[in-house]
């Protein structure tokens, strides 16, 4: 399942990559290019613009209702009966690529002294070079999935 959000759902498309969802997402997108993308990649485009929502098929587009982006999460893993527990932290969260295992020792001068001293486990993203670890963010969002959940 792959997904390209327009510039109202930034915070989704962020959403959808913790959950390991390859979300496209450019605030520079016109809604032509979306819906370009969308139709040669095979994308489903969310979308809270109604005009954008009624220019495209059905089967390439799903309408946003609600602003709230917890009620966003809960509409498209229910829409789409997405796994939304086995590719937790997979993607970077800024660019959307796939993220990949780094050596610690690899890290020592790119993180904070407390993270090094506790964390053994980095992954990063060989496009844009962030690093990421097990931090208590992800305890956060598991909390809220699990709300997504009831």
């Amino acid at each position: 399942m792959k997904f390209i959000v327009d510039v109202m759902l930034g915070r989704l498309a962020k959403w959808l990559r913790i959950l390991g969802y390859d979300t496209l997402y450019d605030s520079s997108y016109t809604d032509e290019r979306l819906f370009f993308i969308a139709h040669l990649e095979k994308r489903i485009l969310l979308t809270r613009d109604t005009a954008l929502a009624n220019r495209i098929s059905p089967a390439y587009c799903h309408f946003i209702h609600s602003q709230a982006v917890q009620e966003q999460v809960r509409d498209i893993v229910t829409t789409y009966q997405l796994d939304w527990q086995s590719h937790l932290f997979t993607r970077c969260t800024l660019c959307n690529t796939l993220t990949e295992p780094i050596p610690r020792e690899h890290v020592r001068s790119r993180v904070p002294d407390f993270v090094w001293e506790t964390t053994t486990q980095f992954v990063y993203c060989p496009t844009c070079d962030k690093i990421y670890w097990p931090g208590s963010h992800i305890k956060q969002v598991r909390v809220a999935l699990a709300k997504l959940a009831q």
